[in-house]
């Protein structure tokens, strides 16, 4: 499908209505275009300029386009090889049916006439591009191929009757499904294995097996890349959990230093308590010996003092009792 300037300036190479196969250069729509099996205008879209977008962008990342183009041509050759085993089972009921020494023989000529179409097809591709002595070589093979022919259908010719040999023995072209008769001339069969329908196939054929080679060694990649990242995230993940468990062990040694910590200041703190209340009870005790001692020795003084008042006074009364008595004696 062909896009008009609006769609072009809107659809990228990425868009899924692009025929990813077209991007590839490999779609049977263009491959075999012009051919009695024209499959007509693909139901994607297709761009020379969207490819060679594609082409410049998968230099710098894995886009892995590849699988939808296998995909693609994978169901293109099946539908073919399925009309090619539809082909052989009209030819086994409508020809006249053969022994199986004779099949194999009958076999045996079309194989030779392949061999001469396609080293014919070469010659020509090799004269085309100028390169003649090369060309000249697959001539003389293919006079070496055609004497081997000459030979399997003199066995052929009289393995069976005459009136049977002269019947066109049909083959279907396992490429390309083109029914192929036993006694095609050279022209007929260098027609075939030269043109661009029978090529057009060589070459879909040949990219499907290009295709899934290269599916295979990107998702062998892929699935080394996840298995990498995955063991990396483990290891990780088990890093981690040493690291947390080292963590843990360390907030608990930090938590047990701290408890030690609190403990030895709680002692030392219960011992400066203890420590500040036997000073406290020394001062006390002390201080009660000291007032006690001064009380004491206050009473003793306060005690003489009285004793001392007492006994002057107790002199004085005497004193003066004495005088009274001298008094009251003299006449």
């Amino acid at each position: 499908m062909q896009m008009g300037d609006e769609t072009r300036q809107r659809v990228k190479f990425t868009d899924d209505r692009v025929c990813k196969s077209h991007l590839l250069d490999c779609c049977p729509h263009d491959i075999l275009a012009g051919t009695r099996m024209d499959l007509g205008e693909c139901t994607k879209i297709h761009d020379l300029a969207l490819r060679a977008d594609y082409e410049i962008a998968s230099k710098e990342r894995d886009l892995f386009f590849e699988l939808d183009a296998m995909d693609h041509l994978e169901s293109f050759i099946a539908e073919c090889d399925r009309r090619t085993e539809l082909a052989k089972k009209r030819l086994a009921e409508t020809q006249e049916e053969i022994s199986a020494e004779v099949s194999a023989k009958a076999e045996k000529v079309h194989e030779l006439n392949e061999d001469i179409g396609k080293l014919l097809a070469k010659a020509e591709q090799l004269g085309a591009e100028g390169n003649v002595d090369e060309s000249q070589k697959i001539l003389m093979e293919v006079e070496k191929v055609r004497a081997k022919k000459k030979e399997a259908e003199e066995e052929y010719r009289n393995s069976m009757p005459a009136s049977s040999f002269q019947q066109q023995k049909l083959r279907v072209c396992e490429v390309c499904s083109a029914y192929l008769g036993l006694h095609d001339n050279d022209r007929r069969l260098a027609d075939h294995f030269g043109g661009k329908l029978h090529l057009g196939f060589i070459q879909i054929r040949e990219k499907l097996d290009q295709l899934r080679k290269t599916v295979a060694e990107k998702q062998e990649k892929r699935n080394q890349d996840r298995l990498r990242r995955r063991e990396e995230r483990e290891r990780e993940e088990r890093m981690g959990r040493r690291s947390g468990s080292r963590n843990r062990d360390r907030r608990r040694s930090r938590s047990r230093d701290r408890r030690r910590r609190r403990s030895r200041s709680a002692s030392r703190e219960r011992r400066k308590s203890r420590s500040r209340s036997r000073d406290r009870h020394r001062r006390h005790r002390s201080r009660s010996r000291s007032h006690s001692r001064g009380h004491r020795r206050g009473s003793r003084d306060r005690s003489s003092k009285h004793k001392y008042v007492f006994l002057t006074q107790v002199l004085l009364c005497k004193g003066e009792f004495l005088a009274s008595q001298r008094a009251s004696s003299d006449p």
